[in-house]
């Protein structure tokens, strides 16, 4: 097993180890048909480290090779009220206040390619629109050819399209070599006079300040926190504009544009390495809290996840891998159910099946949704437990 011996950012040899999860799903946004085959993904090992000189973790024992994002392949969020209203203030943002008109986009990770037809579908804003993406299943150019598609990772043959916004959302965290990355985007723009770049990604210091310990998985390979991704970013020729917290502080905004300068790099962990430490001592003791109180709300009845995205796939993972704890995964993604969990094979339905399930309790994996949920079951009549 290679393990990376220096900080892929900074390349300091000053790396702290906190924690580590043997055999987890590489994947947990991956439908699964059947339990068998959902019980069957591919796992991998989880070792994450911090660096001690600019706050940046990461999985020292990532590879690459185990991935394969496709069309079975969805992380979809849009079902989400709550998301919904995040990405249209994102939109409201980036056209209203960041004057994003008339210009030639380039979004780094698509997926299925909404959030770039929201900022393209608009005539009077005159954008064009170019989408990479290996899990995009669409067309390959729509909006009378304003708005193109293309089913790859974004590389170094993708530099050559013409780019005067760059927008990378929930991609970078997957990355194992994100200056890499950077990098290119930071190519792609040399020769625009006044182009911008925009990531959004999670950040480190809210799961460790909340002791998240379902946010630490295998697909994210790369985490960051406000210090560290500006020392990526100034690395890589940018200058860093702003960089914010969105999402109720679970989520980095980050806002820069190409510099022709030589940059001074600001390195500083802050708390990072403190909290991480923190969080390896407590993780095993909350991990079995979780357990000894699910065992004790199954007196009461069935007991479901709300969440089939990451964090419930890794919080089921941990608590009930043998699927004798939880009788099922509650998600709005119309996609995911019927379908199986990554890595447990626990059953995926829709949150109206709830009754039949016989379930009274469910255990919500993101409070941010907690308002829009209470609603939904108020309004089919549903009641049940919502346990944060």
């Amino acid at each position: 097993m290679n393990e990376k011996k220096t900080c892929p950012i900074c390349n300091s040899q000053r790396l702290n180890r906190f924690l580590t999860r043997e055999n987890v799903p590489v994947h947990q946004n991956y439908l699964c048909k059947d339990q068998k085959s959902a019980i069957d993904i591919t796992r991998g090992h989880l070792q994450l480290v911090v660096c001690e000189d600019c706050g940046f973790v990461f999985n020292q024992t990532f590879s690459l090779s185990k991935l394969s994002y496709g069309e079975k392949y969805d992380n979809a969020q849009d079902f989400s009220p709550m998301f919904e209203k995040h990405i249209s203030n994102l939109v409201n943002h980036l056209v209203l206040e960041k004057n994003v008109k008339n210009c030639n986009i380039v979004e780094v990770g698509c997926g299925k390619g909404s959030f770039l037809k929201r900022l393209v579908k608009d005539e009077k804003w005159a954008n064009n629109g170019f989408g990479f993406d290996p899990s995009y299943d669409g067309p390959e150019s729509i909006l009378n050819g304003r708005l193109k598609f293309q089913k790859s990772y974004y590389d170094s043959k993708s530099v050559q399209i013409p780019a005067d916004v760059i927008i990378c959302r929930h991609v970078i965290e997957h990355v194992p070599e994100p200056l890499n990355l950077i990098q290119q985007v930071h190519k792609s723009l040399k020769n625009s006079s006044n182009s911008h770049v925009f990531f959004e990604t999670p950040t480190v210091e809210w799961i460790l300040k909340n002791n998240v310990v379902w946010d630490f998985f295998y697909e994210h390979c790369s985490l960051f926190s406000k210090n560290s991704i500006k020392t990526a970013f100034e690395i890589s020729g940018f200058v860093v504009e702003d960089i914010c917290s969105v999402f109720q502080n679970q989520y980095l905004w980050l806002e820069a544009s190409v510099s022709s300068k030589k940059l001074e790099i600001t390195k500083n962990p802050d708390s990072i390495p403190g909290l991480a430490t923190k969080f390896s001592k407590y993780e095993q003791q909350l991990i079995k809290n979780w357990k000894s109180k699910i065992q004790k709300l199954k007196l009461d009845g069935n007991t479901a996840i709300w969440g089939a995205g990451a964090k419930g796939v890794t919080f089921a993972n941990l608590i009930d891998p043998h699927l004798e704890l939880i009788n099922s995964i509650i998600d709005l993604n119309p996609n995911k159910q019927g379908k199986f969990l990554p890595g447990t094979g626990h059953p995926i339905i829709n949150y109206k099946n709830i009754p039949k399930k016989g379930i009274k309790n469910v255990i919500l994996m993101n409070p941010n949704y907690y308002n829009e949920i209470l609603t939904m079951l108020n309004k089919e009549k549903i009641d049940v437990t919502i346990i944060n």
